[in-house]
C-alpha cells in the first residue's frame, strides 16, 4: 500500500516544525530518532506496515537533513555515475554506462523546486523563473545543472554528474579498454615534447576523464593555468599550478566572469602551459591565441562527433567572437593545434579512443590531418603506417 503524497507532505511539515523547536544540536542519530518516534506513533500511519513506515522516515530524513534530500542515496552509491531528474516522476541513474529507471519520485513539483533552490543556495547561485537555468559544482566536486519548470515542459529538470573518488590513472583506462598501451606511450611522449593536444568527443565519451590523465605527464617544474567552466579535474600531482573557474552574474546581472576574460588573464600569470577544460563558445579564439604563443603543451576539449567535426565547430566557435577571414581562422586552427584526440561511446556504451591524428597544416582549403591510430570494429584501437610530420617540438625537448 502506498502513502499517499499529501499526507507524506503533511507528515514532512509537521517534522520540520517539530524539528525546529526541539532542543537536539544538530545531533543526527537524536533527529532520526525523533522521526521514527514520530511517524510509529502517527495515527495516520496505523493501517500500514512495520516496512513502509521504515521507508517513509529514511525517506523524510533524507528530505529534511540532506543537501540532496531523497537523490542522497544515489549520490552516496558508488557505482551510480549520473543521475538524472526529468520533472518529480521519473529518476534515472546511470551504472556502468547503463541507463535505468529507479524506483524513486518526488511527492510534488514544489519538492523538486525546493531541492533544486537549496543545491543552488548551498553553492551561492539563484534559480528562479527570470535565471531559470543553473550550472554548479557541489563540495564532492559533482557537476550539477538544473533548469526551472518555465522552460522545462515536464517539470524542472535537475542532472548531477559524480565523479570518481580518485581520478582515473592511465594504467585504469587501459584495463577499462579505452586506450591500448602504444597509444598511451604515445600520447605520453606528446604531453612531454609540449604538442598542443585538442580532446573531442560527445556527452560522457570520457574527454575529461582523459584530460585528467594526459596532465599527469607534464614535468613537474613547469607552471600550468588550468581554466574550467566548472572545476572537474583533479589534477593532484602539479604543485606549481592556478586554478581559475568561472562565474555567473548574480541576481543584479553583475559579476559575470567568463572562460573568456580567465583565458586572458592567464596570459599574464607566466605559464608554461594552459590547460581549457572545454571550450564551447567565443573563448575558442583566446584559447588559439593562447596555443599559438609560446605555450606549448596547452591541452583542452569540446565536443564534437569527429576530428573533422570537431574542427568545423572551431570555425564556428571563432567565427562568433570575431568576424574574421575563413582562411585566417583556418591556419590558426591549424598552426595551434598539434594533436587531436577523439573519443566515443560504442553501442555497449564502453568509451573508447576512436582516433589520434596530427594536424600539421593548412593548404589549398584543406586541413592537412595525419592519421596516427584509428578504431576498427574487429582490432580496436590499431596504429596505422604513418609516422609524426612535425617533430621540432620532439627534437627541442630531447623526446625520442
Amino acid at each position: 500500500m502506498d502513502i499517499k503524497n499529501d499526507t507524506i507532505i503533511q507528515i514532512t511539515e509537521d517534522i520540520r516544525k517539530l524539528i525546529g523547536q526541539s532542543n537536539l544540536d544538530d545531533n543526527e542519530q537524536n533527529i532520526y530518532k525523533l522521526i521514527e518516534d514520530y511517524i510509529l506513533s502517527d495515527a495516520r500511519m496505523e493501517n500500514y506496515s512495520f516496512k513502509v513506515k521504515a521507508v517513509l522516515v529514511r525517506r523524510i530524513y533524507y528530505s529534511v537533513r540532506k543537501d540532496l534530500g531523497i537523490l542522497h542515496p544515489l549520490s552516496e552509491d558508488k557505482d551510480v555515475t549520473e543521475i538524472m531528474v526529468n520533472g518529480k516522476d521519473h529518476v534515472f541513474v546511470e551504472r556502468f554506462g547503463v541507463i535505468e529507471k529507479v524506483n524513486l519520485r518526488f511527492t510534488s513539483t514544489e519538492e523538486l523546486e525546493e531541492l533544486i533552490r537549496r543545491i543552488a543556495g548551498r553553492v551561492h547561485r539563484e534559480i528562479n523563473e527570470l535565471n531559470p537555468i543553473v550550472d554548479a559544482r557541489l563540495p564532492d566536486g559533482s557537476r550539477v545543472n538544473a533548469v526551472y519548470k518555465n522552460v522545462a515542459l515536464n517539470g524542472p529538470s535537475l542532472t548531477i554528474r559524480k565523479f570518481p573518488e580518485k581520478a582515473f590513472s592511465m594504467k585504469d583506462m587501459i584495463g577499462f579498454g579505452t586506450i591500448t598501451e602504444e597509444a598511451a606511450a604515445f600520447l605520453n611522449r606528446m604531453v612531454v615534447a609540449g604538442e598542443n593536444i585538442f580532446i573531442s568527443g560527445g556527452t560522457g565519451s570520457g574527454k575529461t576523464s582523459l584530460l585528467n590523465v594526459l596532465s599527469n605527464y607534464i614535468p613537474k617544474e613547469e607552471r600550468i593555468v588550468v581554466i574550467e567552466d566548472s572545476a572537474e579535474l583533479q589534477l593532484h600531482e602539479i604543485e606549481n599550478i592556478v586554478r581559475l573557474e568561472c562565474r555567473n552574474a548574480n541576481v543584479q546581472g553583475k559579476g559575470l566572469v567568463d572562460m573568456q576574460q580567465l583565458i586572458k588573464a592567464s596570459l599574464r600569470m607566466r605559464p608554461n602551459r594552459i590547460i581549457v577544460g572545454e571550450v564551447r563558445g567565443k573563448e575558442v579564439l583566446d584559447m588559439l591565441q593562447a596555443f599559438n604563443t609560446g605555450h606549448d603543451g596547452s591541452l583542452s576539449t569540446g565536443h564534437g562527433n569527429s576530428i573533422s567535426g570537431m574542427l568545423k565547430r572551431l570555425e564556428t566557435m571563432v567565427l562568433q567572437a570575431a568576424n574574421f577571414p575563413i582562411e585566417a581562422i583556418r591556419n590558426q586552427i591549424a598552426e595551434g593545434i598539434d594533436i587531436m584526440v577523439h573519443l566515443g561511446r560504442l553501442p555497449d556504451r564502453s568509451r573508447r579512443v576512436l582516433e589520434i591524428s596530427e594536424i600539421y597544416g593548412y593548404e589549398q582549403n584543406k586541413y592537412l590531418i595525419n592519421s596516427l591510430f584509428k578504431y576498427e570494429v574487429k582490432r580496436g584501437l590499431v596504429k596505422n603506417d604513418n609516422q609524426l610530420i612535425n617533430r621540432e617540438k620532439l627534437l627541442l625537448r630531447g623526446v625520442k
